[in-house]
Formats: C-alpha cells, structure tokens, sequence
C-alpha cells in the first residue's frame, strides 16, 4: 500500500469508525459482530480504495460495504434498538422496564424483510436522506419513501404504537 493510500485509509478510518461500528451493531445486534463487520469494511474498502473518486461519497461508500458485507455473511440482526419518534423515551411508556420496550421492538425489527430493517436503520440511526438510501441500496427516492413508510406503519402496529402527531424530519436531500 502507498503512503498516499494508507493516509488516505487512516482518514477514512478516523472519520468514519463510530458511524460504522454503529451501523453494524445495528445490523448485526453484537458488539462482537459489529467490531469485525466494521474491520472487515475497511478491509474490503482499502482492496477497493481506488474505486472512491470522491472523497464527500465516503460515507455512503463505507456502509454500502459494510451493508454488503453483512448480507454476504447471513447473520441475520438478533438485536436492534430503534426510537420512532427521535427522542430517548421508551416506546411504550405504559411499561416500567424499559428493557422489555427493547426487546419487543428488536423483535418487530428483526421481522421485518432486510429491505425495510435496512431502511429505517439508514434513516434512523445513521441520518441518511432519502437521496442517499436509494443511491446507497440501488433504488429509486420513491421506493426508499414507500419503504421506510411500510416499516414505520408495520413497526407500529406490532408494537401498538400511535401514528405521531409531528411529522418525520425531512431529509429528502443530503445534509
């Protein structure tokens, strides 16, 4: 590997660590799991560092990756938190242990079909537009809208949530 190429991984590494190990600890429900999804990201990224022509594409480049990584493996999330209404309230504030709110959304996410649990984990927790999912997963804006919609909607019937009074963040173009 070059200087200039092993400068330009050490960046990308520095810059992108957290947001990836976040995401395949999403995917993947282990801390275990997430470290060598995230190691194995920057593995396949450094064979492939000449395919990045642009430096602000990184990012999505990164977790596409580790996205493709995940799948190629079939491990298959076992643990997913996720906030439907952006803030760190339990979902179901009708039960004390928050835990159990936990658990009965990892179980309603890890039923929904990998296009959908992909989707609200770009949009979610990684704060993806809608431009940017479908680049990053090969379909068009109106595909990743119906889909984030249909797992919201699924998401919250499983768990017996209300549909929320204010309306979702728009991020139908790149921050």
């Amino acid at each position: 590997m070059s200087g200039d190429s092993a400068h330009k991984l050490f960046n990308l590494v520095e810059q992108h660590y957290s947001l990836l190990y976040r995401y395949a600890y999403r995917l993947s429900g282990s801390a275990a799991d997430a470290e060598d999804l995230t190691q194995q990201t920057f593995l396949v990224a450094q064979t492939k560092l000449d395919q990045l022509r642009d430096d602000q594409r990184a990012r999505s480049w990164l977790c596409s990756i580790l996205r493709n990584t995940f799948l190629k493996d079939q491990r298959g999330p076992t643990c997913l938190p996720l906030d439907l209404y952006g803030t760190a309230e339990p979902v179901d504030a009708s039960l004390d242990d928050s835990l159990l709110d936990e658990e009965r959304l990892q179980i309603a996410l890890n039923e929904l079909p990998e296009e959908y649990r992909s989707v609200v984990i770009l949009y979610y927790f990684n704060e993806f537009s809608y431009k940017e999912i479908g680049e990053q997963l090969g379909v068009p804006l109106g595909t990743v809208m119906s889909r984030l919609s249909r797992a919201r909607t699924c998401l919250r019937q499983r768990l017996g949530v209300p549909e929320p009074v204010t309306s979702t963040p728009d991020r139908t173009t790149p921050s």
